[in-house]
């Protein structure tokens, strides 16, 4: 029999604009739970900061260079960015205003505070796949974190953001020898040649081994200087 400790506590459930999305802790975790499908919780992170990390070193020292998140998730990944001096510009796109509550000022806050304060952060509450399609500025990096992977999106919609009309979108929002890099939760070799396809360069996946279960992985490429 489960135990009070072993059954996760529902802080908040909101009907967003794509679905339901929920709030949850389990002992000390929290966790994010998208139309009953588990996204991610706080209990690691090193994948989704090296998502950060593997994007600022394909960007090969360009000084000052400007990030887009795409989701903002428990927060992992913006706050690593903000550690770094190096760092622009640094965007967050996120489509749930409540996952952006959360972080403001709800419990989530613990990982996002001090990220969320700095004056180089901007969180804009948009769909990522409309935000790189009607944006005229560009960016050096993009770092995507909205879906389980290209074959694993959270909503059915998400999927266009992998096809070859959303990679052209993507590299229209880049800057020449911009980085373009996907998290996922297992490696898609058939993403990899779109990316191939779609006129990108230098594509490969790294893999992040990970606190428990098969590694998490970081597809990487980049646009045409």
């Amino acid at each position: 029999m489960p135990t009070a400790y072993d059954m996760p506590e529902v802080l908040d459930r909101r009907e967003g604009p794509h679905g339901e999305v929920v709030l949850r802790r389990h002992g000390e975790l929290l966790q994010i739970i998208a139309n009953g499908c588990f996204l991610m919780d706080t209990s690691d992170g090193r994948s989704e900061r090296r998502l950060v990390d593997a994007a600022l070193d394909a960007l090969d020292a360009r000084e000052r260079p400007n990030v887009l998140i795409g989701g903002l998730g428990v927060g992992f990944s913006l706050a690593h960015a903000a550690e770094n001096d190096r760092w622009g510009r640094i965007t967050v796109v996120e489509r749930e205003p409540a996952v952006i509550d959360w972080h403001r000022e709800g419990p989530l806050s613990a990982l996002s505070a001090r990220a969320l304060a700095d004056p180089r952060t901007e969180i804009v509450e948009s769909d990522v796949i409309s935000y790189v399609n009607e944006i005229s500025d560009t960016y050096d990096a993009l770092c995507l974190d909205i879906d389980n992977g290209p074959d694993w999106t959270v909503t059915e919609g998400n999927a266009g953001l992998y096809s070859p009309t959303g990679l052209a979108s993507c590299a229209r929002a880049l800057r020449p020898a911009g980085v373009l890099a996907v998290w996922s939760a297992k490696p898609s070799p058939e993403f990899e040649g779109t990316l191939w396809n779609a006129g990108f360069q230098r594509v490969r996946t790294e893999e992040i081994p990970v606190a428990r279960g098969v590694p998490d992985v970081v597809h990487l490429a980049v646009r045409p200087g």
